[in-house]
């Protein structure tokens, strides 16, 4: 796609001035990021000619090359700032554009000129080898609008030939003489440097339109990714209320309230409740993952006290421990240490974190629950005496729906969100999570917090701390 080919009148649609844009834009920047290096090439030129030829058509030169230069760089500055999809900016600038590659092509041309006229009807290396030095330079980097490159190689063609066939007319040289080897020389110049720009031109043109095709298919990944977070979203609202009522009914079996248990009954009841439990945690993870990813998951902040929260905590988690014999101890935690958290979120990342602990610790095992001041946060270290993590595995650890063990034999189930989202919630109280192999057995989980009013309390003595043995 190209300005030349663009109809403004029938074609306005959003591929093709995505394109049209791009294309200026890369036009600009590349036209600003060469500023030094032209100012270089330009410099050497107008040293040249004004040592060898006229320091007053050098002076001139200059002044010309300078307005040149200023116009080019306001114009590019604006072109960037445009908007990608105005067509009516793309419309004004392109014109813009348009003159200021006569002016700056114009300027080079005059210097040629100037420099030819002065050295009279002979071979004329610096004027030849200037054009053909601003041709080459255009081609390699100015094919990013292919009708404004034929446009400034036109106006260097025209002079480049001009020259040596003024010369063979003012002096009616033979076919024999330098003049004419000149021109065909010129011929051949011009080739080259059409085949360069033409070269020059379709890779970058090919790189655009994969850019377009990226564009396009990174468009439709994300109306994939927003039809996923939909569905899911859909499923597990329509899941929820029917499996609000069959865990709710077999609650009240369980509980009795419907009359006595036949004790046959009794253990496919519990193998019901307990699956219905985790069908209604992964549907509950399911919505939190999707609440996030759209950005919609709401937080209700509150200063807590840290010692008295984990305790709330792992007393909520204790029943699930005692499935497992595993005994959660709360090392002695200092009664001033405040945290600004949602308790809830915070308290489900306690719960994934605990309940992890206790189901890969070896049965009958302790795990430890310990609170550090780590500079302006507070670590909660939750260390247990498993089988261990290796450390290179943390982005699978806290990847979506991922598990080490996902085979149907694992020991224990789980949806694999749950470190996940529990990595969500902790960013989202500028805090962390993460967890590093012990020396010894297992492995120590930890999340940190920010702390807010460290001192408040700091009469008050530490916490007691708690060692619960639970036996099943």
């Amino acid at each position: 796609m190209d300005f030349a080919s663009f109809n403004w009148s029938k074609r306005r649609d959003t591929r093709s001035i995505f394109l049209l844009t791009s294309q200026m834009k890369d036009y600009a920047r590349v036209g600003t990021s060469l500023f030094w290096q032209r100012q270089m090439i330009y410099a050497a030129a107008l040293g040249l000619e004004a040592y060898y030829y006229s320091w007053q058509l050098a002076l001139l030169n200059l002044a010309l090359m300078i307005i040149s230069e200023i116009y080019d760089f306001a114009c590019f500055r604006k072109v960037l700032r445009m908007n990608a999809r105005d067509i009516k900016s793309a419309r004004k600038y392109i014109k813009l554009i348009y003159l200021g590659t006569a002016i700056s092509a114009a300027n080079i041309c005059i210097y040629a000129l100037t420099v030819a006229i002065l050295q009279g009807h002979t071979t004329h290396f610096l004027s030849m080898f200037m054009l053909f030095a601003a041709a080459l330079f255009a081609s390699m980097n100015n094919h990013q609008l292919i009708p404004i490159l034929i446009f400034r190689l036109a106006i260097y063609g025209a002079t480049f030939l001009f020259i040596p066939i003024y010369d063979i007319w003012a002096t009616n040289a033979p076919v024999t003489s330098d003049l004419w080897m000149q021109l065909f020389t010129s011929l051949f110049v011009m080739f080259f440097i059409i085949d360069c720009s033409r070269v020059s031109s379709g890779l970058y043109r090919r790189t655009l339109q994969q850019m377009a095709d990226l564009q396009t298919e990174h468009e439709k990944t994300k109306e994939a990714s927003a039809a996923k977070s939909e569905f899911l979203a859909t499923v597990s609202h329509e899941l929820r209320t029917p499996l609000t009522s069959i865990k709710g009914s077999l609650d009240l079996i369980a509980a009795r309230a419907l009359g006595e248990i036949p004790p046959k009954m009794e253990p496919i009841l519990t193998i019901a409740q307990r699956n219905s439990t985790r069908l209604n945690a992964l549907i509950n993870d399911l919505l939190d993952l999707q609440k996030m990813e759209a950005g919609r998951m709401d937080y209700f902040m509150e200063e807590l006290n840290a010692a008295e929260f984990l305790e709330q905590s792992i007393a909520t988690n204790e029943p699930f421990a005692q499935r497992f014999d595993v005994t959660f101890e709360l090392e002695p935690t200092p009664a001033n240490l405040f945290i600004t958290c949602d308790a809830s979120r915070l308290d489900q990342v306690l719960s994934n974190i605990l309940s992890n602990a206790a189901k890969f610790s070896e049965t009958g095992s302790t795990v430890s629950i310990r609170s550090d001041v780590v500079g302006q946060m507070l670590r909660v270290s939750v260390i247990d005496r498993g089988v261990g993590l290796p450390e290179n595995v943390k982005q699978k650890v806290f990847d979506e729906f991922s598990q080490l063990d996902s085979s149907d034999k694992r020991k224990v189930g789980g949806t694999g969100l749950g470190m996940n989202i529990s990595k969500r919630i902790m960013e989202a109280h500028d805090g962390r999570i993460d967890y590093v192999k012990n020396e010894g057995p297992g492995t120590t989980f930890f999340i940190e917090l920010p702390l807010v009013n460290v001192g408040k309390s700091a009469d008050m003595p530490p916490a007691r701390g708690r060692n619960l043995r639970l036996s099943a």
